[in-house]
This record gives structure tokens, C-alpha cells and sequence, in this order.
């Protein structure tokens, strides 16, 4: 049978990508189709953002992103289109109407819908009864004019198959129970049932109800509440319990009038055929219905709390990323440990390994003389500016070990260095990996991990990107979403991170460089090595000499990498290298240098930017060129700030209601923040709590790694868990 022309050309495709995106995003159709041509070309997201605004309209990033994915999103779906198109015409049942409503449906979920009666399924209880040759009788009983249908189903008995009237109807009724579990009316009918009114109902198996690993699901040993108001992290961790086996969850409305619904959906007039498929429409109900539309409706939440909780983490990552750097400095990285010893590294303002040893100032060993003799010693040998203590086991032990340092009785002459604590999360995952192994392969995985410490605290966004972000610990139910979403989603926001930073081309990893936009692991390998043979690159102009970098990778990567040597100050800066020309003139029609154009603020307020517009160039690039001249190369994230916990308080059992606390926010969620008052446990600050006033998102509030003042409300000795307040006592509120 001939299949009516389904392959669509490319630029139709294109064109119908673009209406649905445009009005789904609610963006300009211009906008969004240059977009897609750019991502088509090879073009990334930073670089089409950053360098491409007259194109798209001046997007941002998170626009650009959406059309990125929805597009990948509608990809997938007109594969899934021609597998439906081909299975249904190798059935031999594909119609010119058919066709046409599957070309024409972009919405996944309607689509099934349409494939459903032509879908390959197991063998059912109606595909008996057809092949026993019931379906006449089904089509009788569904017209409802017969007014004995027992005496309609004697015609059927036959043989020793369909040996009584009761078997012939029951066969009967199974396919009208099918026929009304397919058509497409009867399940948008539920489908707006369970929007409206679902209940997500979750109660503890009895057998499991006193274990301890049941207790941290105690809120929801018997919870019920509508589905549509079921928080991401409700929804997760009840799912979670589920997984375990500690948790039963049922979704549904209310079943007798979604039955009642269904019937008079199909039922015309009372009647004996009508009360056999008012049996049928509850046996579809319960049997075929409900137990497919929960499951999708199970599946569409549980997607949209991925959704969520992807967010969350996407955003706290973020911010981790971006976290305030110490820069190039001197500096001490401390792994703490009581019976183990406190490892210690020292590193150059480059982040090279010079020295490492183990001291023993805790007990059991208390060898806290020989541990003050030989952090003075590396202090002074290796001219160490700054300290950075992992937020471990005996972390506040040691900071107040380092603290004594600075007492003139011990060391007239030693001033202790800064001392800050860095958090440890995912240390040990870098110190096992194989990429730890390939940097350091003389070293175990306590040096490794003390060099992880002491290079978070100089450049968090370049040390953390060698860890995989699921192991940084700043996600809530990070191994419960969906792996592939997640993933996808956390390595776009490195690479935005990355790339909004800027990457010093002469002394950045090539784990960091693969991140920059257009290069990936294999060309960032290949700069690596040509700067190992050739030295310290001069210009990015060189970066065209690096093997396999051609002219789209250099396009794409040029305006992420800074050479604060370059003779030319504009290497330096996030101007793009095709936009030097017009820096160029700028400062010949302004009779001064690049440099003068640089330092002299009254030069570049002289400027009149339209002079410069061309077809390709507007002011959205003009603008950003002229503020990146106003303070080029200039690191956007915040300066460092040194922080200090209660000395008074070390431990759980220290803590009194009421007290105020100094604190560190670690991790933010929808219902609440989670914050480091320096007792070896968090505590949430939940969201009714951050403020004076009704809070939304606590992004709004707080940002992870704040400074921040907390009032404990409760403490929870049995399962470790900690209430604080923030209300009334931070700026923020």
C-alpha cells in the first residue's frame, strides 16, 4: 500500500519547528528561526548568545537554551512519527485521513492516542473474542436497538469454545471494553478527570513501618493530597519510599463518578444492551483505563518534579560554579582527620604540587608540637597566603588548631595565614578518578584530594569541573530524576559557566578547556600539547596553528579565551577577534590607540556608536564591546570573604533554642535552605522561615555559600535534623 508522502523536506521541517517553537516560547518566529539555523550550522549556545544578537533578536542564554531543547524535543517526535506511519502502512490500514492527522499532531501524548488501535500488543482478552467471531455480537449490544440481546447471543454459541449465551456476551462486552479503552474521547474524557481532581495517596507497608529506614518517610506513612499540588520534592520522595518498598502510592479521582462519566458516555437509554455496556464501560475502567491513564499521569508528574528538581539543582550548581575565587595565590590545602593525621599540601599561585606531608595535632596521636613546628615551617618555606581547611571530620579541630598559630607566645615572627573552609564534596570522587590518576600518578588519593581542597579555594569553576556534578552535593534527589535529563542539563551548565567566566588560555587544564565553547575533549587535548611544545601562547591567533582547530572551532572558542600577556590588549577581553577591526577604528577615527581606548573612559564616552552599525553588526554588539572595553577581562564573579562558626559550638549537643548562629547556606531547595552552622550536621532554614514576608523561591532570599545569621528553633537529637529561622534577624528580610 502506498504511503502518501510523509518525509517532509528539510526546510519544511525547519519552518514548522519554528511556528511551534515561537508559539510555545512566546518568542519572535525571526528570532527563533536564525536561532535554529545557528544550532544547525554548529554554532553552541554561549558563542549564539554572546555573538549573535542581531541574528536572534537579542535571546539570551536560558531563550536560547529552551529553543535548543524543544527542538530536540520535536525531533524525537517526528522520528516517532515515521516508526507510526510505517507500522501502521505495513498493517495495510493507513488512509490519506489518517495520515494527515498524524502529520499534523505534534503533541506526543495525543499522537499515542491516535496509534493506539493500531498499536502491536500482547494478546488480550478481546483479540479471543474476535477471533472466536464475537465482534458482530459486540456491534449488535453497541447499537443498543436489540431488545434481547441473550436471545442475539445464542447465534454465537458454537462448538466447545462459546459454549453458553453468558460467554458470548462476556466475549462481547471484552471487546467493547477494549474498543472504549481506545477511543480517543473516553481518555481525554479521564485525563481531564485526573487534572481536575487526582488524589496521590501514599500509606507505609505495615511489615516495614518500624525499620529505620522507614523513619525518614514518616510524613508520609498516610498522606493523601491532590496531584496537582503535590510539591517536586513530595512527589520525589514519596517515589523514593515507593522504590524502597516502604511505600504503597496510588493515583486517582474518584472512581464512581469517573465510572458514571464513562457510561453515559456510551449508554443512550436504559436497556438491557445498555446495561451490558454500562458492565463493559466499568470493566474498561478498572481493568484497562485507570491503570493506563494513573501510569501516565505517575509518568507526566514524575517528569515535571524531574523537571523541578533539576531546576534546583541546575540553579545551586550554578551558583557553586560562580563562587567567589581567592585567585592566584600561594596556598595550603588541608584534607582534616583525627586518627589519620590532617594531609597537607602546598601550591603554587599556579595550583602546582611543591610540597605534601601529614601532621597529627588530634587525638589519639596529639603530636600537636610537631604539627605547629611543621605548618610553621611549610608557611614560611612556601610563602603560603592562605589556608583552606576541608569542611569534614575534625575541620573546626583544626581551624582552631591553625587559629593558635597566630598566638605571639608561640610565634613572634608568623602571622597565620587567611584561613577559609572550603567544602569537601566530591574530593574523593576527583582523588579515585582516573583524571586525578593521569595529574598525579606518584601521589595517593589523600594527596589528591588535599590538592582538590587547596585548588577549590583559588578557582572553584576549574577545579569542580573534574568532578561529576551529581557528586559536588548541592542536588536533592539527584539519583531519582532521570539520569539522561539530568545529565544533559548539568553539562549545559558548566559549559555556560565556563564560558561566562572566560578561560586563561596559557594556564588552564584541559579538563576545563573542553568545556569552552566549540573545542571538546579532543582540541583541548591538542591546545594542551601544543602549548607543551611550543610555550605559552602569544596571541589567539596562534590557537589557528593547534592541529585539527579550523576555522568554525576557532569562531566558536576565540572570544572565551584571555591571554592577559598578549600584545594585544583586546586578547585579553571578551571582544570577539572578527570585532577587532572595529575596535581598531573606533580608536583611529578618535586618533588614539586600543590602549588609550581601554583606559580612557572619556575616549570611549565620546564614541558614537551608530557611526558604526553595519548589516551584520548593530547595537547589541556595540554595546557590549564598549563594556567590555570599560573593564576588560574582568572576572565576573564576587571577591572572597573570609567566615568564622560560634567557637562556643561544636557539636549537636551544644546547641540551645534560641540561640543565634552564625552559618553558611550549603544546599537551597523549593522548601527551604539547608545551612552550615559548623555542628558536622545542617540545618534547614525551611522557606516559611527565611523571611518577614511570603517567599516564593529561596533563591530570592539567600544564594548558596551566603554568610548568614540563624536563630535555632528545634533540634531533633533522634534523627539528627535541625530547625532554623532566619526571620528578622539577616538584611535580606
Amino acid at each position: 500500500m502506498e504511503i502518501w508522502g510523509y518525509f517532509y523536506t528539510f526546510a519544511t521541517m525547519m519552518n514548522i519547528f519554528t511556528e511551534i517553537i515561537s508559539q510555545q516560547l512566546q518568542l519572535p518566529k525571526t528570532g527563533v528561526d536564525n536561532t535554529l539555523k545557528l544550532l544547525d550550522e554548529g554554532c553552541t549556545i554561549p558563542f549564539i548568545s554572546r555573538y549573535r544578537k542581531e541574528k536572534t533578536g537579542n535571546l539570551n542564554e536560558v531563550q536560547i537554551t529552551q529553543i535548543s531543547d524543544l527542538n530536540d524535543k520535536l525531533k524525537e517526535l517526528s522520528k516517532r512519527k515515521e516508526t507510526i506511519i510505517k507500522t501502521i502502512a505495513e498493517q495495510e490500514k493507513m488512509t490519506p485521513e489518517l495520515q494527515q492527522r498524524i502529520e499534523q499532531c505534534w503533541n506526543a501524548t495525543e499522537l499515542e492516542d491516535i496509534y493506539l488501535p493500531y498499536k502491536p500488543k500482547r494478546r488480550t482478552r478481546a483479540q479471543v473474542a474476535r477471533e472466536q467471531g464475537l465482534e458482530p455480537l459486540a456491534q449488535i449490544i453497541m447499537l443498543q436497538r436489540e431488545r434481547n440481546p441473550k436471545q442475539a447471543a445464542l447465534r454465537f454459541v458454537h462448538g466447545d469454545v462459546i459454549t453458553s449465551t453468558e460467554l458470548a456476551l462476556q466475549g462481547a462486552k471484552d471487546i467493547i471494553a477494549e474498543d472504549i479503552n481506545e477511543n480517543e474521547q473516553s481518555r481525554n474524557q479521564l485525563r481531564a478527570a485526573f487534572r481536575r481532581e487526582a488524589i496521590i495517596t501514599s500509606k507505609v507497608v505495615k511489615a516495614k513501618q518500624d525499620t529505620d529506614e522507614a523513619q525518614k518517610y514518616r510524613t508520609y506513612f498516610d498522606f493523601a493530597t491532590p496531584l496537582k499540588r503535590c510539591s517536586s520534592h513530595q512527589l520525589l520522595a514519596i517515589r523514593r519510599g515507593e522504590n524502597e518498598g516502604i511505600l504503597r502510592v496510588s493515583i486517582s479521582p474518584d472512581d464512581e463518578r469517573a465510572i458514571s462519566r464513562l457510561q453515559h458516555q456510551y449508554v443512550r437509554f436504559h436497556s438491557p444492551c445498555g446495561t451490558l455496556i454500562e458492565e463493559a464501560a466499568e470493566d474498561c475502567y478498572k481493568r484497562l483505563l485507570k491503570p493506563s491513564i494513573e501510569n501516565e499521569f505517575a509518568a507526566l508528574s514524575k517528569e515535571r518534579a524531574d523537571e523541578e528538581a533539576i531546576r534546583v539543582f541546575v540553579e545551586n550548581l550554578r551558583q557553586l560554579l560562580l563562587s567567589a575565587p581567592l585567585g592566584q595565590k600561594r596556598v595550603m590545602g588541608i584534607d582534616p582527620g583525627f586518627r589519620t593525621g590532617c594531609k597537607i599540601v602546598c601550591l603554587d599561585a599556579q595550583g602546582n604540587l611543591l610540597h605534601h606531608e601529614a601532621i597529627f595535632p588530634h587525638p589519639p596521636v596529639a603530636h600537636r608540637m610537631q604539627a605547629t613546628v611543621a605548618v610553621q615551617q611549610m608557611i614560611q618555606k612556601y610563602k603560603v597566603e592562605a589556608i583552606a581547611i576541608g569542611n569534614g571530620t575534625a575541620s573546626r579541630e583544626t581551624i582552631e588548631f591553625l587559629k593558635d598559630l597566630n598566638d605571639p607566645k608561640v610565634f613572634k615572627d608568623l602571622k597565620t595565614p587567611s584561613l577559609f573552609t572550603v567544602s569537601e564534596d566530591g574530593a574523593s570522587v576527583y582523588s579515585a578518578s582516573a583524571l586525578a590518576r593521569e595529574e598525579f600518578p606518584n601521589e595517593d588519593v589523600t594527596v589528591r584530594g588535599a590538592v582538590s581542597i587547596g585548588r577549590r579555594l583559588m578557582d572553584p569553576l576549574a577545579e569542580l569541573v573534574k568532578i561529576d556534578p551529581k557528586s559536588i552535593g548541592v542536588g536533592q534527589y539527584q539519583h531519582d530524576v532521570d539520569q539522561s535529563k539530568l545529565k544533559h542539563s548539568l553539562d549545559q551548565t558548566v559549559v555556560s559557566c565556563v564560558n561566562t567566566v572566560g578561560v586563561n588560555l596559557n594556564t588552564a587544564s584541559q579538563h576545563l578547556l573542553m568545556y569552552v565553547s566549540g573545542l571538546g575533549p579532543a582540541l583541548a587535548k591538542n591546545i594542551v600539547a601544543y602549548r607543551k611544545e611550543n610555550g605559552e601562547f602569544k596571541t589567539r591567533s596562534q590557537l589557528k596553528k593547534v592541529p585539527r582547530l579550523g576555522p568554525a572551532a576557532f569562531q566558536q572558542c576565540a572570544g572565551f579565551l584571555r591571554l592577559p600577556t598578549s600584545p594585544n590588549p583586546l586578547d585579553n577581553t571578551a571582544v570577539h577577534p572578527e570585532s577587532y577591526a572595529i575596535v581598531e577604528q573606533m580608536a583611529h577615527d578618535s586618533n588614539c590607540s586600543v590602549q588609550d581606548l581601554i583606559s580612557n573612559k572619556t575616549i570611549r564616552e565620546s564614541i558614537n556608536l551608530q557611526k558604526y552599525v553595519t548589516e551584520s553588526v548593530g547595537l547589541p554588539t556595540l554595546n557590549d564591546i564598549i563594556k567590555e572595553l570599560e573593564k576588560p577581562g574582568r572576572d565576573p564573579r564576587e571577591q572572597l570573604e573570609e567566615f568564622e562558626f560560634d567557637p562556643n559550638v561544636k557539636d549537636i549537643d551544644d546547641l540551645v533554642e534560641g540561640m543565634i548562629l552564625p552559618g553558611i547556606v550549603t544546599n537551597i531547595t523549593n522548601f527551604g535552605a539547608f545551612v552550615d552552622i559548623g555542628v558536622h550536621q545542617d540545618g534547614l532554614v525551611h522557606v516559611s522561615q527565611l523571611a518577614n514576608r511570603y517567599v516564593k523561591d529561596p533563591n530570592e532570599v539567600v544564594k548558596l555559600h551566603q554568610h548568614v545569621q540563624v536563630k535555632v528553633l528545634e533540634i531533633d537529637y533522634r534523627r539528627q535534623r535541625i530547625s532554623l529561622s532566619m526571620k528578622g534577624i539577616n538584611s535580606t528580610n
